[in-house]
């Protein structure tokens, strides 16, 4: 499996406190079957991403690890005015693996209408935005309807493996299986911050999609379309994202007098 979205290295952020973390976490998702995992810090008003010393952790990690899993960079891109113009004026720090995907994410209560803009400007540029954990978000659970807009309009979404399986609440995992049933997620990976509450394990959730979804879906979501974007190549999912307006109900008098209308 590829694991696109993890807070392994060691404080940068509000993941890994020490190398020696780092490298259990990075054990752990090796024993648990992960390959390649993506290194993703913060980079939003809390946390300043540095791409340099990132880069430099990720060598020191490795070292430590050995060649499995094999550590990649990437960025937990907050969408901020700031941030959206320096990934404007050069995504090569920010993006996975160095090529055009790029994680972000929003605020938990506020999402400003101008988005559907932001990423028209994103993908003008050649960056493919990957909306990261929109189950856990509280804005997008009162208006699923706003990720299939985004999602036609070029984007990819990457749900948490724990939001599946429970850990984030009902109303994450009812989103999350409402958002595979209409084929509006494209990746599912840990967001690792630990080693307990927040692991770098996904072996658990590839075995759920795979019993309840179908070994296919599996395989895409945790190793086809991570792989994809580690190569920086198009994620070409198997089936199009149905939206959740339901038809309007039609009365008795509509269905006789207007038998064409809807």
């Amino acid at each position: 499996m590829i694991d696109l979205h993890s807070h392994i290295l060691p404080e940068v952020d509000d993941g890994a406190r020490s190398l020696e973390q780092s490298v259990e976490m990075c054990r752990m998702a090796a024993a648990d079957g992960t390959t390649h995992i993506v290194a993703t810090p913060h980079s939003n008003a809390r946390y300043i991403f540095l791409p340099e010393e990132n880069e430099a952790k990720i060598a020191e990690l490795q070292a430590a690890v050995g060649d499995t899993p094999r550590i990649l960079s990437g960025c937990d891109f907050h969408l901020s005015y700031e941030n959206i113009q320096e990934a404007l004026r050069n995504h090569a720090p920010f993006t996975i693996n160095h090529k055009n995907h790029l994680l972000v994410e929003f605020d938990s209560h506020l999402i400003p209408p101008s988005m559907r803009q932001v990423f028209f400007e994103l993908l003008s540029a050649g960056i493919i935005p990957i909306i990261t954990h929109p189950e856990r978000n509280q804005v997008i659970q009162q208006n699923p309807q706003l990720l299939f807009d985004w999602v036609t309009a070029g984007c990819l979404t990457q749900i948490t493996a724990q939001s599946l399986t429970g850990r984030f609440g009902s109303r994450a995992q009812r989103l999350s299986r409402r958002l595979l049933e209409h084929n509006l997620v494209h990746v599912i990976a840990s967001d690792a911050h630990d080693l307990e509450s927040r692991p770098p394990r996904l072996s658990e959730c590839f075995d759920l999609i795979k019993k309840e979804y179908g070994e296919t879906l599996a395989d895409e979501l945790f190793r086809k379309h991570p792989q994809a974007i580690l190569e920086g190549n198009d994620v070409v999912p198997g089936r199009s994202p149905t939206d959740f307006q339901k038809p309007r109900k039609r009365t008795w008098f509509s269905r006789i007098f207007f038998p064409n209308r809807y």
